[in-house]
């Protein structure tokens, strides 16, 4: 199987959301679509892909907003996290604390669990529960790629004060991450550029301090 990542960085907080499919049968989803549905109709398009779902590490405002447009534009699911959902539906009101308008508030049709596996076609999600940046926080294990959402950055990791944010629970999921994600895999984050365990085991300054507790570097 050859997994296809294509990243759409948009909206004002440049979020990075993603198409993902499968070469062979062009099947995919996407990933965290924040801003512009367009943008993703057209990527999607233009790579002859029909995409069967949307799935989301986490439903702050920024990943989110271009989920209802596009669960209308294709008719499909929407998967979630189900200790989101206090933060997916104060979605009109942080929209309006924030003075932005990112589009209309999705509706969850698929409340997601912990550590299950998730089949869209022949893609195989495994899911690792990793909260602190938000209650629900979810990564995303797709054969050598990992989606973090606001987990995890390239030299640093999510912020914690907002609500449902806990730098103790965010602390424990990092540590999950090191000790679950090869550290070869690709790192897909919620905002900046790619990276990989490896790089920021050596170079992250939240996870250098971390790594006496990891059972093996990979």
């Amino acid at each position: 199987m050859s997994i296809i990542v294509k990243k759409v960085t948009s909206g004002p907080f440049d979020e990075n959301g993603y198409l993902v499919f499968n070469q062979g049968d062009l099947s995919g989803i996407f990933i965290d679509p924040g801003y512009d549905a367009a943008l993703y109709t057209r990527l999607a398009e233009d790579a002859g892909v029909k995409p069967s779902a949307i799935i989301n590490t986490h439903a702050h405002l920024d990943h989110i907003g271009a989920v209802h447009d596009l669960q209308e534009y294709y008719q499909i699911p929407f998967y979630l996290h189900k200790e989101e959902e206090p933060i997916v539906s104060q979605f009109t009101e942080n929209s309006a604390l924030f003075g932005v308008r990112l589009g209309s508030e999705p509706k969850v049709t698929n409340w997601i669990k912990d550590e299950e596996k998730i089949k869209f076609g022949i893609i195989t999600i495994e899911l690792l529960f990793t909260p602190g940046h938000t209650p629900g926080g979810t990564c995303f294990i797709i054969d050598e790629h990992t989606f973090v959402g606001d987990t995890l950055f390239m030299g640093s990791v999510g912020r914690v004060d907002l609500p449902g944010g806990s730098w103790t629970i965010l602390e424990q999921s990092l540590i999950k991450i090191m000790n679950t994600v090869p550290h070869t895999n690709i790192i897909h984050s919620g905002h900046g550029q790619e990276t990989t365990l490896a790089e920021e085991i050596k170079n992250n300054p939240f996870l250098i301090p971390l790594c006496d507790r990891v059972n093996s570097l990979q």
